[in-house]
């Protein structure tokens, strides 16, 4: 007999530890947003887009609960952001936040969330290095969506988007994903059945 579940595909980290059915389904959507929510709070002041922990959030919700939930996560992070939960970057909040010049990162975490899900459901998160290059991969679409929003928003030039966008960026974005990569491998061995 098999339970209803928004789960599709392959077991992800969070079916290793929690039966799949709709209400845990909702349950881990809901902690993931709000996980999402915690760390953008985490942050580093620069302008115009800080640095924050919401994209290892993003990385680690999409690989622990796969493609269809992680990415269920993001939209409902970026929604009840947009109708007012305080929960983006600084606490902020509204429309003009996602129509500004970081919305295209929170657009991106969509995206990445999909991705680093769709790549978890194929077994890419159980080993540091697969893990790495998956959560990379996450980190590259927030840049590819968020970049140019960014550049529109604030008519920017191609390099100064690079040095406004992407530059500051960098090291902390491979730092995020070395995290998420001793993360969630560990997190498979711990809960390896035996």
């Amino acid at each position: 007999m098999s339970t209803l579940s928004l789960a599709a595909g392959r077991p992800t980290l969070a079916d290793r530890l929690i039966s799949r059915s709709i209400l845990t389904d909702v349950m881990l959507v809901a902690g993931g947003a709000a996980l999402t929510g915690l760390l953008a709070q985490v942050t580093v002041p620069l302008w115009p887009v800080p640095i924050t922990g919401q994209t290892l959030a993003v990385l680690l919700v999409g690989s622990t609960l796969g493609a269809l939930r992680g990415v269920l996560s993001m939209v409902l992070y970026a929604v009840l952001g947009v109708v007012g939960v305080p929960w983006f970057s600084d606490a902020s909040a509204g429309l003009h936040v996602v129509a500004g010049p970081t919305g295209g990162y929170i657009i991106g975490f969509i995206l990445a969330a999909g991705l680093t899900g769709w790549l978890a459901q194929r077994s890419r998160d159980r080993k540091v290095l697969g893990a790495f290059v998956s959560f990379m991969a996450g980190t590259g679409v927030t840049f590819a969506i968020g970049l140019p929003w960014l550049a529109a928003s604030l008519g920017l030039t191609f390099e100064q988007t690079l040095q406004s966008g992407l530059y500051p960026f960098l090291v902390g974005g491979v730092i995020k994903a070395l995290l998420a990569a001793g993360i969630i491998p560990l997190a498979w061995k711990l809960t390896a059945r035996k």
